[in-house]
């Protein structure tokens, strides 16, 4: 045993406190899965010294080549998994191992619900998978030399997974790290060669370098020494490098969780390998859940890269487009250079290219899950749906593709689930509709409700019903699908083409004409308030109305400005009515005009409410009112 110096205990990150408390009262349901946290690590660890050693080839000291492995011993009752990547100093190992290093830290613990399902699936997601070692450990101790270091510059980590942990320096020849896990009472089971064997071919078998155990004996080759005689037990080559029918399903979703270090399998995936002008190989996946920090655009994201099967780097987001920054696996190239920079990628023709097509090729996979498994493509919508809105106005080339893949709530269904595609809505459009129908507002029951809705209710023609954020933002962007224009029935002077008759048209025509009269007195009344009032043919049932000029913009828009601090437009609304409605034939027939005026602003400002507005003097309004109320009891 090499002498310890430097010796210090040191205090666990809050965050970490807590997060072993849930490791140490079993938040996996499923205790084996430690192994593979420790083993993903490991493979991780080589990962980063392969890619560090293309400039500084004296970090490979010697060149053994790279693995891990696995001893264990019933007697002492411990574990130890031993790997040749990279290594910590002793700073590394204080950062890494002492506190949960992410800036989202706090919405890691924010999110913790004490629901150990739900809390299981936060701990990958934060990359805290060591920590699992203390579901069946109640004690860890880690030696660790980061390559290039010297042999004294060893460090020794050591912690009963408490409110401490110790750290001290020790001589370590070779580079790596060991991890030696001290099995709790009653997890003595995995000092066991065969049940780490099972455990390594179950979860881990996708993993590109060897994970060895020392070689059984039996019968009569019980007498040969064993102590130099290892096997490796899984399959360790890269998985996206053996062809898709070599390849089972629980085996890619191993790997996804190895690449996304999540806990749930994948919704979908797509392996492909292309040949020719370019040749790379892709193996991408749709989770089944959105990360935390999903809306963040700057956080990191993006594909592992590799150069003929030799890791570059994490996270090289040059690959696909931000509204696909959901997406994870792993590109494999050919045609770039093993000293490619993040810079390069930017730069480099090729990327291009191969953005292009993997854009395409996580675009058809969404659209296959979409047709063959509705239910899964729910769970992805509602996960990823908003985020997928973005595409539209980042990929012009694709735009027609996204739009087929959104979904939408309308008045043709009462879940109020955002489930109707725009092949849908088309295949049950009325005859003669060359338009597709969309209303925007704040929530379901808001727009669901809207007086704009009146007159295609009457006419049984279906509206889209848009209330998330991002939604009117989306349609400036969204013009037409399929050859038929999108209109905002809130927006402009209403045309209803051909679903309107020429009767229809001709009796609005006449309508108009002898409120003439009526349409002057209110751009008396309401003044600078309106930019125009006219007849409404929306409505049916409510006596006003406010729609938005063609140009003009919404209100979602206005709201979105407002609360980012920038300067808004100024735009006033259109004031429609409803010349068959009692309080408007009331209205016509007032003969005082300031009675006249205050009936106009209560008309306006209702108007406005029910378009989700807010009232620019509620004070007045409300004495309006109260007049009212009092002339009419009096």
């Amino acid at each position: 045993m090499s002498v310890e110096t430097q010796k210090e205990t040191l205090g666990f990150q809050t965050e970490v406190k807590q997060l072993l408390h849930l490791m140490i009262h079993s938040l996996y349901s499923n205790k084996e899965i430690f192994l593979r946290e420790l083993i993903s690590n490991a493979s991780d660890a080589a990962d980063k010294l392969r890619f560090e050693a293309l400039a500084k080839p004296e970090l490979l000291e010697g060149g053994d080549p790279l693995k891990i492995r696995l001893t264990f011993d019933k007697d002492a009752k411990t574990v130890t998994l031993e790997d040749n990547g990279i290594g910590l100093s002793r700073e590394e190992a204080i950062a890494h191992l002492g506190t949960i290093a992410k800036s989202g830290t706090a919405d890691f613990m924010k999110n913790l619900t004490g629901d150990q399902k739900k809390d299981s699936h936060l701990i990958g997601q934060f990359g805290v998978g060591f920590y699992s070692a203390f579901i069946v450990a109640d004690k860890v101790d880690v030696f660790s030399r980061r390559a290039g270091l010297a042999a004294s510059e060893g460090v020794h980590w050591s912690s009963k997974g408490e409110g401490d942990f110790e750290v001290a320096t020790i001589d370590k020849a070779e580079r790596g790290t060991r991890i030696v896990l001290h099995l709790k009472a009653g997890e003595e089971e995995f000092a066991d060669g065969w049940r780490l064997r099972n455990i390594v071919k179950k979860y881990s078998d996708h993993i590109a370098l060897p994970i060895e155990l020392p070689k059984e004996f039996h019968g009569e080759e019980k007498d040969k020494p064993a102590e130099a005689e290892w096997e490796t037990v899984n399959r360790a080559s890269a998985l996206w490098t053996r062809g898709r029918t070599e390849v089972k399903d629980e085996e890619y979703q191993e790997f996804y969780k190895h690449v996304a270090h999540d806990f749930e399998n994948p919704l979908s995936w797509s392996h492909n390998k292309v040949e020719g002008k370019l040749e790379y190989t892709s193996l991408l996946y749709v989770p089944g859940r959105a990360p935390f920090d999903l809306y963040q655009r700057e956080a990191p994201r993006g594909l592992k890269l590799y150069v003929q099967r030799v890791f570059i780097m994490d996270q090289a987001d040059e690959f696909l487009p931000l509204y696909l920054r959901f997406i994870k696996g792993v590109v494999d190239s050919n045609d770039l250079s093993l000293n490619v920079s993040r810079e390069i990628l930017q730069k480099d023709p090729v990327i291009e290219s191969m953005k292009s097509a993997l854009t395409k090729r996580v675009l058809d996979m969404l659209e296959k899950l979409a047709k063959n498994e509705p239910e899964q493509y729910k769970t992805f919508w509602k996960n990823f749906g908003q985020v997928l809105k973005e595409g539209p106005a980042e990929d012009f080339a694709n735009k027609e593709k996204i739009a087929s893949l959104l979904r939408f709530a309308s008045t043709g269904d009462d879940s109020g689930e955002q489930s109707v595609a725009l092949a849908d809505y088309l295949a049950r459009a009325k005859e003669g509709q060359d338009k597709i129908y969309f209303l925007t507002g704040e929530t379901y029951a808001q727009v669901k409700n809207s007086p704009h809705l009146e007159v295609f209710r009457k006419k049984g023609i279906e509206v889209l019903l848009l209330t998330d954020r991002i939604d009117e933002w989306l349609m400036s962007y969204l013009s037409e699908f399929d050859g038929k224009s999108f209109v905002d029935v809130a927006r402009g002077d209403l045309d209803l083409g051909k679903l309107d008759s020429e009767e229809d048209k001709k009796a609005q025509e006449e309508i108009a004409k002898t409120k003439e009269g009526l349409v002057e007195r209110l751009k008396g009344a309401l003044g600078e308030q309106v930019a125009q009032v006219r007849v409404s043919h929306r409505l049916t049932d409510s006596p006003a109305i406010l729609a938005i000029g063609e140009q003009d913009l919404g209100l979602q828009m206005r709201q979105i400005l407002e609360a980012s601090g920038q300067k808004v437009p100024e735009s006033k609304p259109i004031f429609e009515i409803n010349p068959a409605h009692p309080l408007i034939e009331k209205l016509d027939g007032e003969p005082d005009e300031e009675r006249f005026a205050d009936l106009s602003h209560i008309l306006f400002d209702q108007a406005a409410l029910a378009a989700g507005d807010s009232l620019k003097d509620p004070a007045a309004y409300v004495q309006r009112l109260n007049k009212l109320l009092v002339e009419l009891s009096a």
